[in-house]
């Protein structure tokens, strides 16, 4: 899957490159690299370090649950996925705005998952 992505950079580059002086290798150096971070659900709450993201830069939440099936869900970014105990899910994608963000479970998991919820900032 990461190859892929870096082809099109790859063959843009080349192209755009020779019109500018510049090769495919110094504007593949340029991307952002990919930062993972780790997320752990479980009933009413999700465990993670204070998330701070930087705005452009490619983010993958690796996502697990301790106990049971939960939803993870980012409105202001359209991204949804399921949590299942057992298997680690990945969620791909590039902030492409600065502000502060939440993110919850939308697979209801017993009394107090109204307050299942978390927030990252995304900075310029």
């Amino acid at each position: 899957m990461r190859r892929a992505s870096v082809l099109p950079t790859i063959v843009l580059g080349a192209a755009i490159g020779s019109a500018a002086g510049i090769g495919a290798a110094a504007i593949e150096a340029r991307a952002e690299p990919e930062r993972v971070i780790e997320i752990s659900a479980m009933k009413f709450d999700y465990l993670a370090e204070p998330i701070v993201l930087k705005k452009g830069q490619p983010v993958v939440f690796v996502l697990s649950s301790l106990d049971r099936a939960h939803g993870f869900n980012m409105p202001a970014f359209k991204i949804r996925a399921d949590i299942v105990p057992g298997q680690q899910t990945r969620v791909r994608f590039v902030p492409d705005r600065a502000g502060t963000f939440e993110f919850h479970c939308d697979n209801f998991c017993g009394d107090g998952h109204e307050d299942m919820s978390e927030t990252f900032v995304v900075k310029d």
